[in-house]
Formats: structure tokens, C-alpha cells, sequence
């Protein structure tokens, strides 16, 4: 059997994985010329068909089973996906893609508040410190004499860190149980809710190739490893290690388009990194080894462990 340690480093391996899928998403949006409701309706579906996949190869006959295994709660990472995905397109559309970034980059701070309150699960000081600093970074991206529609992005974005933050929540919290069918609907539930709006013959023979490896590649593969990676280790940590994507996601975009993201953009993103990384440090070094404890004390194995129930 695959002891703790081996699955809290598979859970990181995974993660950082997800974040390199992740750290494409501006890229592909640069290259595909469609507007945005297509782009959302393709890269659903594909994901979708890329994630049911893989649980239909996973489960066999139990595929059903699987499915009706997520029960009622499993509606909520469905919805989410779904309404973070439609946030974040449009968010790079109308945005840099830096600032997006920098933006999702506090997502760990947000999926540790919103574990607290739905669990009491409290994060250390030196998270919480941590997260003011990096709250502080994204503050120094924001700038009120930017476009409205520069600022419509920042706001989408930010709407989006929250709704990207739940699902995780959800899935630690119900970790016995496999989410990656929710995952899956989540994906489709986007291209159903944008097909009124969308123009799914739109794309040229170009543009449809990188539709489906926008759908596979990034959002599909990205989400089913960032799904079984919060299985192993905390949604507050999965959270943490997906946001290295920050630092990727505008050098692809600059190494192709020359987009040079602004000063204020770069000091921001810096500082984020810099408490995402200090963070995690600090944390390892403390718990030896990354596993932190959580204040409830004897009746939960700590917010960083991993439970022997994940796959």
C-alpha cells in the first residue's frame, strides 16, 4: 500500500503539473481568433470528453455508480467550474494576462478562509501572514486609471479565484469519495450554459485544432490532475503549488507575442510569489516535511496530511 509520504509527493507532483497545464490558458486565448463563447463552448466540451474519459477507463461498469457517488454536494464543484471558467476567459479577454494571473495567484488564501469557516480548520500564523502580504502584491496591480474594461477583467478574475477556491474545499472535505465526475459535468455544464451564445462553426480548421488541445491539454488535463492531486494533499496546499502557474502563464504569452506585462503587474506578481513561497517553506520547515497540524488537534489528521482514501 502507498504509504502517507508517497501520496502527499505524488499529490505535489500532480499539482505542479496542473499548474504548467494551467499556466497555457493565455496562450491559447492569444491564438484563437473566435470570440469568447465559442472559445467556452469548445473548450468545454473537450475537456469534458477528455475528463469522462479517463473516468469511464478508471470506473468500467461502475461508471454510473461513480457518478452517483458524488451526490448532492458534487453539484457545487459542477457549478463552480462552470461559472470560473466563463469568468476567467473573459477575464484574459478583457484583461492582461499577467494581471489574471497575479489575481488567481491568491487563491490558497481564499480556499484556506473559506476552509476555516466551512470546516473550522485554521490555518497558521504564517500563513495568515503570509496571505496579507500577498493580498498586498495584488493591490499594487490594481490601478483606477486603467479601462473600464480593464477593470471588468480584474473584477472577473477575482470572482474567479473565489469560485476556483471552493471546489477544492469540496473535494478535500469529501475526499473519500472521487470527484472527478463532477469535474467532468463541470465541463460540460459550461458548453451547454454558453451554447445560446456561442457560434460553434465559427472557428476555422486553425482555430479548431487549438480548440481541442485548449480543452485537452490545459483545462481538461489540468483540472483531472488538480482534482486527484486535493484528494492527497490539502486544498489550501493544492491551491498554494497551482499557483506557481503565475510566473509561466505571461512568459509563454510574452515569449510569443511580446506582451510585456506592466511594472506594477511584475512588482505585484513578485510579491505574491515571493509569500506563496515563504509560505511554503516556512511550513515544511515547521511540520517537518510539509505536514502542518491543524488546531483542532487529536480529532483531525492536520490540514496537510493525506488520507490513505484517496486513489
Amino acid at each position: 500500500m502507498t504509504s502517507q509520504q508517497d501520496q502527499v509527493r505524488i499529490g505535489i507532483l500532480l499539482a505542479l503539473a496542473s499548474a504548467v497545464a494551467f499556466s497555457t490558458a493565455g496562450l491559447f486565448t492569444r491564438l484563437i481568433t473566435v470570440d469568447a463563447w465559442t472559445i467556452l463552448f469548445w473548450r468545454g466540451l473537450f475537456a469534458g470528453l477528455f475528463i469522462g474519459g479517463y473516468v469511464i477507463w478508471q470506473h468500467r461498469a461502475r461508471t454510473l455508480a461513480a457518478i452517483r457517488a458524488i451526490g448532492w454536494i458534487g453539484f457545487i464543484p459542477v457549478a463552480c467550474t462552470s461559472l470560473s471558467t466563463i469568468c476567467f476567459i473573459n477575464a484574459l479577454r478583457l484583461t492582461d494576462v499577467a494581471d489574471v494571473v497575479v489575481i488567481a495567484a491568491t487563491a490558497p488564501f481564499v480556499t484556506a478562509a473559506l476552509g476555516w469557516l466551512w470546516t473550522g480548520e485554521r490555518e497558521s500564523r504564517v500563513t495568515l501572514g503570509v496571505s496579507a502580504v500577498a493580498l498586498a502584491g495584488v493591490a499594487l496591480m490594481f490601478d483606477v486609471s486603467l479601462s473600464r474594461d480593464h477593470l471588468v477583467g480584474n473584477l472577473l478574475a477575482c470572482a474567479m479565484t473565489v469560485l476556483i477556491s471552493i471546489p477544492k474545499v469540496v473535494i478535500r472535505h469529501k475526499r473519500e469519495i472521487s470527484m472527478l465526475p463532477a469535474a467532468s459535468l463541470g465541463a460540460f455544464g459550461c458548453a451547454l450554459a454558453v451554447l445560446p451564445v456561442a457560434s460553434p462553426a465559427a472557428p476555422s480548421a486553425a482555430d479548431f485544432a487549438y480548440l481541442v488541445l485548449f480543452g485537452t491539454s490545459q483545462f481538461g488535463l489540468g483540472l483531472l490532475l488538480i482534482t486527484i492531486a486535493t484528494r492527497l494533499i490539502s486544498a489550501t496546499r493544492s491551491a498554494l503549488i497551482e499557483s506557481l502557474d503565475t510566473p509561466l502563464a505571461p512568459l509563454w504569452v510574452w515569449l510569443a507575442f511580446g506582451e510585456t506585462p506592466r511594472l506594477m503587474t511584475c512588482i505585484g506578481g513578485v510579491v505574491v510569489m515571493l509569500a506563496v513561497i515563504v509560505d511554503m517553506l516556512l511550513s515544511s520547515r515547521r511540520d517537518g516535511g510539509g505536514h502542518a497540524r491543524s488546531r483542532r488537534g487529536r480529532r483531525d489528521a492536520g490540514i496537510w496530511s493525506a488520507r490513505s482514501s484517496a486513489t
